[in-house]
């Protein structure tokens, strides 16, 4: 899987509706509100009180987080398609088992990776093959995918 990089420098996040190429901006979300469906009260109706800060959410790191958009299916398996925005920390040390973007041979590859006696980075689509790490290779990986954001339509 190929990936187009959106930003590569630290993200600046402030409050407020305008952005600039250089910051992002959110708004807060103040009202989660529920809806009764037949007789039965949502169960969100007890938290409608609290906000939700996507700042809090999706910048566990903010100095180190960076947005990347998937361009084909390798990782379809994995929730990850064509199109989605990747949110990447890489302030965190990938682990076996995350899905993390590697470089390889000076391109950016969104993969899961597979730590054992043979490192290997696996695609989620059975149509694409593992690559396997051989031990005279060096293995780079630039961060941890921690959000896929979806457009549903």
């Amino acid at each position: 899987m190929h990936l187009t990089i959106l930003y590569i420098y630290t993200v600046f996040v402030r409050e407020g509706i305008y952005g600039t190429a250089n910051s992002f901006y959110f708004l807060p979300i103040n009202d989660v509100w529920s809806m009764t469906v037949g007789a039965f009260p949502s169960p969100a109706q007890d938290y409608a009180e609290q906000s939700i800060d996507v700042r809090q959410l999706l910048f566990i790191h903010p100095t180190a987080t960076y947005y990347m958009r998937a361009s084909d299916d390798s990782m379809i398996e994995g929730g990850i398609s064509n199109g989605d925005l990747l949110v990447i920390n890489s302030a965190i040390t990938a682990v076996h088992g995350d899905i993390v973007i590697a470089a390889m041979n000076g391109e950016f590859i969104v993969r899961q990776l597979q730590l054992g006696a043979i490192i290997h980075l696996i695609p989620l689509n059975r149509a694409y093959k593992p690559i396997r790490i051989g031990s005279d290779e060096a293995l780079e990986i630039f961060g941890v995918v921690t959000y896929i954001v979806k457009s549903l339509r």
